[in-house]
């Protein structure tokens, strides 16, 4: 038993079967292998998979859906559920919880493996300063993950951009959608969408390099409206785009 007197002789390298890993952003990987039936009737997907994967993020979303794309794309597995909860540990966005599903352990953990590879490089396009924060991610490729998140067609390149405070995100979509023959797919507000959280979040598809182009406008405006506030952003990792 855990003497809860003295947390600090717990190992930080959990051993336990349920774990798989942490990264960037306070993200942790977790598998459920034969989940609880009586819980599974709680949860109310949409089959019983025998086994779940689980991606649980303090701060971030694209990002680590973007990554799910990726670990779906790559195993016998599906997207289950995503969820963004009220969080970022104070600041203004959200966090994440993504649920993988299939039916062989082994698959599900494979695919949190690859989610969780992925997300520390897509964490590089997280900007956070103590005035706000930034976020934006691009797929040339998008899948189920973000077609159920963000409405993407599968198959047609996706780009992502965030903005917190809210008016920086606005103004951030406006100046990307105008710079590029784009469609926007999504659009949420502290009152539509979102948890009520402090940005404004667009999603667009279109032709590869017109996305990008978006994204990577978005990106300019933002750092700078971000830094007029007096502090400079943090990412990470490494910016990728």
């Amino acid at each position: 038993m855990i003497d809860v007197n003295n947390l600090k002789s717990i190992p930080m390298d959990c051993s336990l079967t349920e774990f798989v890993g942490t990264t960037v952003l306070d993200t942790i990987g977790l598998v459920i292998p034969g989940v609880d039936s009586s819980l599974l009737k709680q949860m109310n997907l949409k089959k019983s998979y025998k086994s779940l994967g689980l991606i649980s993020s303090r701060t971030g979303a694209a990002g680590q859906i973007n990554a799910a794309d990726e670990a779906v794309k790559s195993t016998n597995t599906e997207i289950v559920s995503i969820e963004l909860p009220r969080d970022t540990k104070g600041w203004g966005g959200h966090g994440c919880f993504i649920i993988f599903g299939g039916d062989s352990v082994s698959d599900v953990r494979r695919a949190v493996q690859i989610a969780l590879e992925y997300i520390e490089k897509y964490a590089g396009e997280v900007y956070i300063s103590d005035a706000g924060h930034l976020e934006f991610t691009y797929s040339a490729c998008a899948d189920k993950a973000l077609n159920l998140a963000f409405n993407a067609p599968v198959g047609k390149p996706f780009g992502f951009f965030c903005g917190s405070p809210a008016a920086i995100g606005l103004v951030m979509a406006d100046l990307a959608v105008k710079s590029s023959p784009v469609e926007i797919i999504s659009y949420m507000t502290p009152d539509h969408g979102t948890s009520h959280s402090n940005e404004v979040i667009v999603a667009v598809t279109g032709d590869a390099d017109g996305v990008k182009n978006a994204v990577l406008t978005a990106r300019e405006v933002g750092l700078q409206l971000l830094i007029s506030m007096g502090s400079y952003p943090e990412t990470p990792s490494r910016p990728y785009l």
